[in-house]
């Protein structure tokens, strides 16, 4: 690798990063720590290291020059090697004298790179990685990196964030004056195509989605898992888009990729599943009723991203609404998440918090009212619960059903 391309790199993004606009996330990172973001590929995992960047230089913690941020998707450092890594110091120290704060975007591609990130570490550099793979996370890599880091997950933007980027404040009594007109517009358009930030300016903005979705699928899991029958991802990817609020087993799934056509092996299967995980493309809830043992082999799975689960579908309004509450439930809850099927099924189930709540794109026909109710009420019966929502698109009450309170509430104020 030549050092003098490595320089300019290290200058290149000194001025990049200083000069880029940014609309400021709410995220808090601990002054002394160091940092591993994980997340879906384009959800703003370099913009919050950015913004981390440029607050630390506006209060005067740091200077420009003590940033050593290297991008490893750029193609300039295609053939660079684990142990080239040692380079980008030994080049800095060169032009600067000062110690820099490390940031290393997009590493995951580099064979053995969590050695040279502790290394780092270990002699008190403060480092800043990211990733779009959830391995970057996985059990070997921490016991390697040592507790020497602290791991977030960096989704794609709130709709709270998505109301700010438009300029929409939420002041006090807001559902009762026009900005609620405002928050109903672009409701929609959050609904059908998600929060990915640079996609919020483009008017084809399925193409832009489309474009994305063959990059993670070709880059981020075909070919980083050399993955040979390229057919049976895609269209298991498909599948799972169309079975979106079922529960599905292994076998259910199985049947359905094999009955399109394309044969895989059960093994094979779950390993498919285990990349679109790590890919952060897909996430799955577990039935909390079931046995440790069935936890990991029927869940419900959910797309990290409405806009990308709408690129696979037809007709796709009920889904992208139960998609919509899973992921915001995912972002706060995490592994605290389930779903509720034993005797009676409820979408969603947290309870830590005493919590369930039912998604139904409307409550006006008379028999989806009354399952919808009874489900949450027959599950209070089995837990103590102390909250309960039905999620729908635009309708709202508030009832009172065997002494339990259950909102109604549309989705685009219970997200608020």
């Amino acid at each position: 690798m030549d050092k003098e391309i490595i320089k300019r790199l290290i200058v290149e993004k000194q001025t990049e990063i200083t000069s880029v606009k940014l609309m400021k996330r709410p995220v808090e990172l601990e002054s002394k720590a160091n940092y591993v973001f994980v997340g879906l590929r384009r959800a703003g995992k370099s913009y919050l290291m950015y913004q981390h960047i440029q607050d630390l230089i506006e209060t005067k913690q740091i200077s420009k020059e003590e940033i050593l941020f290297i991008n490893f998707e750029d193609e300039r450092l295609a053939s660079i090697k684990a142990e080239e890594l040692g380079m980008f110091l030994d080049a800095y120290k060169e032009m600067f004298d000062c110690k820099p704060l490390v940031f290393l975007d997009e590493i995951q591609n580099i064979k053995g790179w969590e050695k040279f990130a502790r290394r780092l570490a270990d002699v008190k550099y403060r480092v800043f990685i990211t990733g779009s793979n959830a391995q970057m996370l996985s059990k070997e890599i921490y016991t390697t990196l040592g507790g020497r880091f602290i791991a977030r997950e960096v989704f794609p933007f709130s709709f709270s964030e998505f109301l700010n980027y438009h300029g929409v404040l939420l002041e006090k009594n807001w559902e009762y004056n026009d900005t609620r007109i405002q928050v109903l517009k672009l409701f929609r358009d959050y609904f059908y195509f998600g929060g990915f930030a640079e996609s919020f300016e483009i008017n084809d903005k399925r193409s832009w989605l489309n474009s994305l979705y063959q990059k993670i699928l070709l880059g981020d899991i075909i070919s980083r898992n050399e993955i040979r029958n390229e057919n049976a991802i895609r269209v298991l990817v498909k599948k799972l888009a169309e079975s979106v609020m079922q529960p599905s087993s292994l076998s259910r799934l199985k049947n359905i990729v094999d009955s399109a056509g394309t044969t895989i092996a059960r093994n094979t299967l779950t390993d498919y599943l285990k990349f679109l995980s790590d890919a952060n493309l897909v996430f799955g809830i577990s039935n909390f009723s079931d046995k440790l043992s069935d936890k990991e082999t029927f869940k419900k799975r959910y797309f990290l991203d409405n806009g990308l689960l709408n690129n696979l579908l037809f007709d796709p309004e009920t889904k992208l609404l139960e998609n919509l509450i899973a992921i915001d439930l995912k972002k706060k809850y995490g592994e605290d998440l389930f779903f509720y099927n034993k005797n009676v099924e409820v979408d969603f189930f947290i309870p830590k918090e005493r919590r369930a709540i039912q998604v139904s794109y409307s409550m006006q026909n008379d028999v989806t009212r009354q399952r919808e109710i009874t489900a949450l009420v027959k599950l209070a019966e089995y837990y103590k619960l102390d909250r309960l929502d039905i999620v729908t698109f635009n309708e709202e009450e508030t009832l009172q059903e065997n002494n339990l309170t259950i909102r109604i509430i549309p989705a685009w104020k219970w997200l608020l």
